[in-house]
């Protein structure tokens, strides 16, 4: 067997994939571009994948191909209809970043809560040496406990954030976009619902028809001045430009955002003005990215491989 990662890189160095040369013969390749996938596949039994495009122009040359693994949750790069067509299985990984993103979640949400970029700059700058006051804290904050968290898409993570939520004392509201039914145990709401009522409103949806541009112009609007406004689904759930403007209009308080509309960011993304780290956080989609995450992925992706093949 041929087993072909044409975008390694995606998944760390530093993740023990040793397993797979128990399989077969392993190719990695740090990236692909779509001209050169098709040299890279001709021989292939089996590839590796997280963002390379896979259709009849990438693939085509792939005589022998017989499984797609995507290192992802999202399978929006393939097209199943082709792969339907030749006989070649996909897989993909559901729930294997759910803990690292909650995590991630919440460590935005005290870092713009807490306004902790405002208290470390004070005292690096050595503000804080020879104060006159032993505590300082001109940027006020608040508790969590009491407040309403609004959850946009109630899967794994969207369960995972309401349960952490919860023990610290907020209450938890959810909208599903897709109308799905109530969740036993939750409180579903309806979006203009969740908008003016949270304090906290945090986006673990996926990107589809009925997501795609869901917070605009208008539910920012409606949001309530204190919000503190989280995506870590996917970036085209958000208009960055009204984003944009809701935060130098003062709209909202803060965004923190791990997923963009563009990935790697735009030059000329309407957020890469906002420099004020109290107001804007971003991280370059890193959430699903613990260590232990991606070990996570890659032992599920090589059980897919054994399985497909026993």
């Amino acid at each position: 067997m041929k087993i072909v990662f044409l975008d390694a890189k995606s998944i760390g160095e530093d993740i023990d994939l040793s397993g797979y040369k128990a399989l077969g013969e392993v190719i990695k390749y740090d990236f692909s571009s779509p001209e050169e996938v098709p040299d890279r596949v001709k021989d292939a039994d089996v590839i590796i994948l997280n963002k390379v495009t896979i259709n009849e122009k990438t693939i085509g040359t792939a005589r022998h191909l017989k499984l797609v693994c995507v290192t992802a949750t999202g399978t929006n790069n393939l097209d199943k209809d082709y792969l339907d067509s030749r006989g070649i299985a996909w897989r993909n990984v559901a729930g294997y970043s759910t803990e690292s993103v909650a995590q991630h979640t919440f460590a935005m949400l005290f870092y713009l809560l807490e306004k902790l970029s405002y208290y470390d700059t004070y005292v690096k700058q050595e503000r804080y040496v020879n104060d006159k006051m032993f505590t300082h804290f001109a940027e006020h904050f608040h508790e969590l406990h009491s407040m309403t968290w609004g959850i946009i898409g109630l899967g794994n993570i969207g369960r995972r954030v309401s349960e952490i939520a919860r023990a610290f004392g907020a209450t938890v509201i959810y909208t599903s976009p897709s109308g799905a039914p109530a969740q036993e145990g939750y409180a579903q709401v309806p979006l203009d619902t969740l908008l003016t009522q949270s304090d906290i409103i945090s986006v673990h949806a996926p990107l589809t028809e009925f997501t795609e541009g869901l917070i605009d112009a208008d539910a920012f609007s409606k949001m309530k001045p204190n919000c503190i406004f989280l995506n870590l689904g996917r970036g085209p759930i958000v208009c960055e430009e009204a984003l944009a403007e809701a935060l130098k209009n003062n709209k909202i308080a803060a965004a923190g955002l791990d997923v963009l509309a563009a990935e790697p960011m735009s030059p000329d993304s309407p957020l890469l003005p906002i420099k004020d780290s109290r107001r804007l956080l971003i991280t370059p989609h890193i959430a699903w990215a613990s260590v232990e995450a991606r070990q996570r992925l890659m032992q599920i992706i090589l059980k897919q491989i054994q399985d497909f093949f026993s």
